[in-house]
């Protein structure tokens, strides 16, 4: 082969994603949302009980069967080992612990590697922020001699939250041939379900099995845990938070298509685009809809109502409209009815806020900022301020 062929390999597919893909508004086509509180059946659900018996099982079972695959919760045991601790991290500010925590099932284990930080001037048990890191390790390095915008340890002890994070790897490779190995080794019956999860699924599924050692930590406040997850982590965050309500405040960055923007609109990224360059994400049955989004029975606005009653925070960015930031507003608009149930009302204005004007007093909060895919020091900033008021009311 000769050395200008990676080259043109590299054009094609660009030239191929350019020719895929619709950034203009003009030609978003017309679509019609499922109902929030519409049943398959065709009721309306008028309050919190209907919609906790009949809509919002009802919706788990739909997005699990077509989009993320089923999640297991049995396993056979599971323990928790600190296997560094360090009374004086960050010049004396924090406690370092990291905690493998290691699940059984049918003769098999996995280790998911937590790094936590605590604040040493606390006084009772804290709230912590978990990410679910899709970057690489030494974006959480325990030592702190590489520091990263995407996981701003410093900055969150001092604001006097616990910080931790764990690396998706741990629970699925990010891979569509390796993926297998590690969470799914315990479950291979999903492996072999066309309504199976993969690899989402998994990073899901890890981070509730970290909520189960918040549980068991005297210095975190296991009713104030804010799961954070950025891209893919995003999508992760959603479902995580759907599935296990323990989590108080989710928080999706620029999660785009199968995370916060509605598919519908088949803006930036699409389904069939998301399914063919990752095929390790959802499960199979999510390729029956490539190209068919109107086929969907649901749409990622009511994944987002799914986490009602607590706190919801969503972001996007200027520059990514791969993410589609205008489809990730809506979306949050669209999830609002689910809210109301309880008596909840967001602060939403009905146009798009300007770049760079963050909503956080708000149960519902979102900003748009300026810049490119990624997760930042404003970004943590807010989600800082979010749970502030959360938890705070300030």
């Amino acid at each position: 082969m000769s050395k200008t062929m990676p080259f043109l390999f590299i054009l094609l597919f660009l030239f191929n994603k350019a020719m895929t893909q619709n950034y203009d508004e003009s030609k978003v086509p017309d679509y019609t949302l499922p109902e929030v509180l519409k049943t398959e059946s065709g009721n309306v659900v008028n309050n919190k009980s209907a919609w906790e018996k009949v809509r919002r099982p009802e919706l788990l079972t739909l997005f699990a069967e077509n989009i993320y695959g089923q999640m297991p919760k049995d396993f056979d045991s599971i323990r928790f080992t600190i296997t560094n601790e360090v009374a004086d991290a960050m010049d004396g500010r924090a406690q370092l612990k990291q905690v493998t925590i290691s699940v059984w099932r049918m003769g098999k284990s996995v280790d998911i590697h937590l790094v936590l930080f605590t604040p040493n001037n606390r006084k009772k048990p804290v709230p912590a922020f978990l990410l679910i890191n899709n970057r690489e390790d030494s974006t959480m390095d325990a030592t702190r001699k590489i520091k990263s915008e995407f996981w701003p340890a410093e900055m969150v002890i001092d604001s006097g939250y616990a910080i931790a994070a764990f690396q998706v790897a741990d629970a699925a490779p990010d891979d569509k041939d390796t993926y297998q190995n590690g969470v799914l080794q315990l479950y291979p019956k999903q492996l072999q379900a066309d309504n199976g999860m993969k690899a989402i699924g998994a990073w899901a599924w890890a981070a509730s099995r970290v909520m189960d050692y918040f549980e068991k930590d005297k210095a975190i406040d296991a009713k104030k845990v804010a799961l954070v997850g950025h891209s893919r982590g995003g999508k992760t965050a959603l479902w995580a938070g759907a599935n296990d309500r323990r989590f108080a405040i989710v928080i999706s960055n620029c999660s785009g298509n199968s995370g916060a923007a509605l598919s519908r609109r088949k803006f930036g990224e699409t389904i069939k685009l998301i399914n063919n360059q990752f095929p390790h994400w959802f499960n199979d049955n999510y390729k029956k809809f490539n190209d068919k989004e109107d086929a969907l029975p649901v749409d990622q606005h009511e994944l987002l109502a799914l986490i009602a009653p607590r706190p919801l925070y969503v972001t996007s960015a200027s520059e990514d409209l791969w993410a589609d930031p205008k489809g990730m507003y809506l979306s949050l608009w669209n999830a609002q009815p689910a809210y109301g149930l309880y008596g909840k009302h967001a602060a939403l204005p009905t146009e798009m806020p300007a770049v760079n004007s963050p909503i956080i007093h708000s149960v519902l909060g979102y900003h748009e900022r300026e810049g490119i895919h990624d997760l930042t020091k404003y970004d943590w900033n807010n989600f800082i301020q979010f749970a502030n008021y959360q938890y705070y009311g300030k």
